[in-house]
């Protein structure tokens, strides 16, 4: 077995970084005792659940994702309106507050997704089936209802419990070739009546919804994804996610949809879990950042002139565009979770240029979402809130802590499988910029395969910014260090 095997390595060190940041790798025994006694998906006969098993329900995610947390459908009317239903798993319904899997699922708050192996916050018979919107299963849902007009503003909404039925299990890569027409609509739109037409009116209502956020100063940002990929329990490649416009299509209802259920709440005078970033601390540097490019930004956080900005530098320089917009994600600082209590204002999210935004469409993965599904059904019985105000703001502070600790070792591990699969090519040269600089030297971005790494001799007339050639050094697997050295500076 190779050095480059994922079994012996990259799961070890997925395993020892969970353990290392206070997560849990798998389930205590009195959680795998109590998902022995779950007979199979809940069934409720409350009549105020709607029956909406006919709608023409699908689900767009990853190509190997069973842990489906939400289908969407929408509904034209006239005046080129379009209600948009989303339908989220009904997680609450088979997993109770303070029971063993409900503890499990709080202490890592989140499923953590890493090259090696996915740790999941619920069990794996749960989350990819009893609790997953699966394809040709009756499930119970919470269901977001927005009327959407055609300038893309959010005219009316509503929150309900309900019935549904995913009629078409479809994956981001098929269905964004086939909406961008680089390829055929994927089988199960083909041979599903009306599901072409379904997902045209979905991306136009995501497009609408996207434009209004960027009026308002919605950052469009841009950061470098990497996908590992596994053959043959080795790491084969190591490659780009482009941009993908299912994805975009799915992340815009469901920003809409978040911010459906944090002002459903607050209509009811109910507490709000919500996910902010708040204004940035460091505006200054990012003015620093703009004056670089000749841009100059207001002296106050502005979401708008930032947007523009970004926009402008996208155009005008596409290959460097990624490391602008990490400088910028890093210098915004990281979301956190907050309670807003009724009649207290929003601290609002920086990013995404709303006030009110909840983490609600995927409690199979987020505790958080798990918490606002309880808050939500208990404001539609109007029964007492599941959790004390105390309880609340304990939740908010554990879940901005866990979450980090999770991004923490997601990035060590993607960085251990981008050393695993350069391990026999030290030595190499690569092209690659300069991404970034601190006290430990520079950094670099190479662009095939695209990894960071050190640039460990630092030369007098090199910036960030610089494309150059690099050597690899050596690296480090277990830490995910890869240092390189200069060879010689491009044109």
């Amino acid at each position: 077995m190779t050095d480059r095997r994922v079994e012996s390595d990259l799961g070890t060190i997925a395993r020892r970084a969970m353990l290392a940041r206070g997560l849990e790798p798998g389930f205590p025994p009195d959680a795998l005792a109590q998902l022995k006694s779950i007979p199979g998906p809940a069934r409720e006969t409350d009549r105020s659940i709607r029956d909406l098993r006919s709608l023409l329900w699908c689900s767009i995610d990853n190509d190997t994702s069973m842990d489906l947390d939400q289908l969407t459908v929408a509904e034209p009317f006239s005046g080129g309106g379009v209600k948009i239903l989303v339908a989220i798993a009904d997680v609450d319904a088979a997993v109770k507050r303070d029971t063993p899997i409900d503890r499990h699922a709080f202490t890592n708050t989140v499923s953590v997704y890493t090259a090696a192996t996915i740790f999941a916050m619920l069990p794996e018979r749960l989350s990819t089936d009893l609790t997953s919107l699966a394809e040709g299963e009756e499930r119970l849902a919470v269901v977001i209802e927005m009327s959407v007009a055609a300038d893309g503003s959010v005219t009316a909404s509503d929150v309900y419990r309900g019935l549904v039925k995913n009629h078409a299990k479809l994956a981001y890569r098929s269905v964004a070739a086939w909406l961008e027409g680089q390829a055929q609509p994927p089988d199960k739109v083909a041979k599903t009546a009306g599901l072409a037409d379904q997902l045209r009116i979905q991306d136009r209502v995501a497009l609408a919804l996207r434009a209004v956020r960027h009026q308002h100063g919605a950052l469009d940002l841009e950061t470098v994804e990497t996908e590992t990929v596994v053959r043959d329990g080795a790491v084969a490649d190591v490659r780009a996610a482009p941009p993908n416009r299912a994805k975009r299509l799915i992340e815009d209802i469901m920003i809409a949809a978040n911010g459906v259920s944090a002002r459903f709440l607050q209509d009811r005078k109910r507490p709000t879990l919500l996910r902010v970033i708040r204004s940035p601390e460091r505006w200054d540097r990012i003015r620093e950042i703009a004056k670089g490019f000749n841009v100059s930004l207001p002296e106050t956080p502005d979401p708008v002139s930032l947007s523009r900005f970004l926009t402008g530098q996208r155009e005008a320089d596409p290959l460097r565009f990624p490391d602008l917009s990490l400088a910028v994600v890093k210098l915004l600082g990281a979301g956190e979770y907050v309670v807003q209590t009724p009649g207290e204002d929003a601290a609002g999210h920086f990013g995404l240029a709303v006030r009110e935004y909840s983490h609600s469409t995927a409690p199979n993965r987020r505790f958080p979402d798990l918490v606002t599904q309880r808050l939500l059904k208990a404001a539609l019985v109007d029964s007492p809130v599941p959790y004390s105000a105390a309880e609340l703001a304990a939740l908010a502070a554990h879940c901005t802590e866990r979450e980090d600790a999770a991004k923490k070792v997601e990035r060590q591990v993607r960085k251990s499988a981008a050393a695993l699969f350069l391990s026999n090519r030290v030595g190499e040269t690569f092209d690659a910029l300069v991404t970034g600089a601190s006290e430990k030297g520079l950094w670099v971005r190479v662009l095939r395969p695209p990894v960071e790494g050190r640039l460990v001799d630092t030369h007098v007339g090199i910036h960030v910014g610089d494309p150059i050639r690099v050597r690899l050094l050596r690296l480090d697997v277990e830490r995910g260090f890869i240092d390189f050295v200069h060879e010689s500076q491009l044109d």
